[in-house]
């Protein structure tokens, strides 16, 4: 632990090498910020970066959390500028939920592809596209082959992209824990709502982790669920409670 004064410094030193060696394109890489400060404060240019592909799955393998990755993504996807293409080999995605997120019909366009090499197909042209604001897929496998292709495509067009990770058989989740081109990857797990002074339920909340980052930190943050703007928000009884936060960040450089 006494090492943890200057590891922000180190980890600096290390963003800028890293900044020289891509010929500083990652100073001008446009970024999307969540709009909550201890979520962007990790993240290389304070906030998701676009022109990228990110991963996002369920923190445990059940229908729940898987629910809560969706919802995630379509939040990122709600405050994307122009239409989301939404990949899918199951067509079990509930329209009004994603509505509630800030992704309305109006704005997604569903490709529902027999396999998950067409899925990857559509993917990458969605990404090379150029118009989109968002491309969202729903693989099971994502080898490092295809995550690169997935990358340099986003990176040519500027769109974000998003690779929902979900599984048919427990088996195949472990295929998450290999490298992959994504800049980020996150676990999203479904926590108890808040109580309420009355009868009813209260906001959902995550337990949201970033589990990889380029250039940056890991971290776990606990946060509301997404908003009608596809917003995330610190819960009322965190928001006041800076310490737990850094020791949070300690933990996640330590």
């Amino acid at each position: 632990m006494h090492n943890i004064a200057v590891s922000r410094p180190v980890i600096a030193d290390l963003r800028a090498r890293i900044e020289r060696l891509d010929g500083g394109r990652g100073r001008e890489r446009a970024v999307l910020p969540f709009g909550v400060e201890v979520i962007d404060h990790v993240l290389p240019g304070s906030g998701l970066a676009l022109g990228a592909l990110h991963e996002v799955a369920g923190g445990g393998n059940g229908a729940i959390d898987g629910a809560a990755a969706a919802l995630f993504a379509a939040g990122i996807a709600a405050r994307s500028k122009g239409k989301v293409l939404w990949c899918v080999t199951r067509p079990d995605l509930f329209g009004p939920a994603l509505a509630q997120v800030g992704l309305p019909p109006g704005r997604v366009i569903f490709v529902e592809a027999g396999d998950e090499k067409t899925v990857l197909a559509c993917f990458e042209e969605g990404l090379r596209h150029g118009s989109l604001g968002a491309v969202v897929a729903e693989v099971a496998r994502l080898s490092m082959t295809a995550s690169r292709r997935l990358q340099l495509a986003a990176e040519g067009s500027g769109s974000v992209g998003i690779a929902i990770r979900r599984w048919r058989r427990q088996t195949e989740a472990a295929d998450f824990g290999q490298p992959t081109a994504s800049v980020t990857r996150w676990r999203v797990s479904v926590l108890p709502s808040a109580p309420l002074p009355v009868l009813g339920v209260g906001r959902s909340r995550w337990l949201l982790e970033l589990i990889r980052c380029r250039a940056g930190e890991s971290a776990d943050f606990e946060v509301d669920a997404c908003n009608a703007q596809g917003r995330l928000s610190l819960p009322a009884d965190l928001a006041h409670r800076p310490g737990e936060e850094d020791a949070r960040r300690r933990r996640a450089v330590s």
